[in-house]
């Protein structure tokens, strides 16, 4: 792609989240979310290929049917209460805005346009995708959140976790697993929106350091499955050795930065006494960890059949630098814990 294009596109990215980030009128939101769109439409063509276009027919038709929803939604908000503001927004109109938003972050049970988009393309799109689109859709919700439904929430998130973990399991697919992965930890984020949106900011934060991490790793590696990923000692040894850690951050496992935000939700919802709903989402969460180890299983104890002959292919391999600084905020970030969310 022409990188005055590429420059432009990017530019309309960051142009559309500041203006749903910073508008105050539920038609401006609108319009950010629209440009956000638009912009993220050429960038999954950008290796044009069939998988290409139909992710980003997918992409386009559900954005598309949840902006419409968005819409309606505030044009009726608009009719009730006759004001355009995002804090006057009522409770009838809070349901549909909640499922149009929760399309947009694919979320379940709406989320199956989010695997098929990610795996159809290039792990570049695919980071923008999982982090960078996701702001302006949960920025919306965290206003609304007080209004919006504690059920509808609770079972968007619960919802979430189940398939996050359930659908995860049986993936070849490094992108797909990575989708699933965010179905899940955005799940954790919606559970606890109603209680302590704060904590729910924390949580999306490290998120998307850690999503950034591992995307990092694996365009470095250039890793889309696990037969190439069985291969990646060779190529970067510490490089996947940190990988391996960044997953473990990913599953939640102590003292690793990842369990940082699982301990503090958990604690939220016994503080809310909602303990029956923290154990539940615990459960579920053991779903994720399962796959999250067999990846890290695949990379360090298992040998692919097409393993380099040459023992010093790292050599060659010297773009390292960015993801290596990532993955030590991703891994070594959890003493850091109480500062961070202060800081929200």
């Amino acid at each position: 792609m022409n990188p005055v294009t590429l420059s432009i596109l990017l530019m309309s990215l960051a142009i559309g989240t500041t203006v749903t980030l910073s508008s105050y009128h539920w038609l401006l939101a609108w319009i950010g979310l629209e440009i956000n769109t638009l912009a993220i439409i050429p960038l999954l063509t950008k290796n044009f290929h069939p998988r290409a276009v139909e992710a980003a027919t997918k992409y386009f038709l559900t954005q598309a049917t949840a902006s419409a929803l968005i819409l309606f939604s505030c044009l009726y908000n608009a009719w009730e209460t006759g004001e355009w503001s995002l804090s006057c927004t009522g409770s009838p109109t809070t349901i549909i805005l909640s499922i149009a938003l929760v399309m947009k972050l694919g979320l379940a049970p709406v989320h199956f346009w989010m695997p098929d988009v990610l795996q159809g393309v290039p792990l570049s799109t695919g980071l923008v995708l999982s982090t960078w689109q996701k702001i302006a859709p949960l920025a919306l919700l965290l206003q609304i959140s007080q209004h919006t439904n504690f059920f509808v929430l609770v079972s968007v998130g619960i919802t979430s976790i189940l398939i996050g973990g359930w659908g995860g399991i049986s993936q070849t697919q490094v992108r797909k697993v990575l989708a699933f992965s965010s179905i899940g930890h955005l799940g954790w984020t919606i559970v606890v929106l109603k209680f302590s949106p704060q904590l729910a900011v924390y949580n999306f934060m490290l998120y998307i350091v850690l999503t950034t991490a591992m995307f990092m790793s694996l365009m470095t590696l250039s890793s889309t499955n696990l037969a190439q990923i069985s291969t990646s000692w060779a190529k970067a040894p510490a490089l996947t050795a940190s990988m391996v850690l960044v997953l473990l951050s990913l599953a939640g496992l102590p003292p690793l930065t990842g369990f940082s935000p699982k301990l503090l939700i958990s604690l939220e919802l016994v503080k809310q006494n909602t303990i029956i709903l923290m154990l539940l989402i615990s459960f579920a969460s053991l779903l994720s960890l399962y796959f999250y180890l067999r990846l890290t299983y695949v990379i360090t104890l298992t040998l692919s059949p097409n393993t380099s002959n040459s023992l010093l292919v790292w050599r060659t391999l010297n773009k390292t630098y960015l993801p290596s600084t990532l993955n030590i905020l991703a891994i070594f970030a959890f003493p850091l814990t109480p500062t961070l969310v202060l800081l929200m």
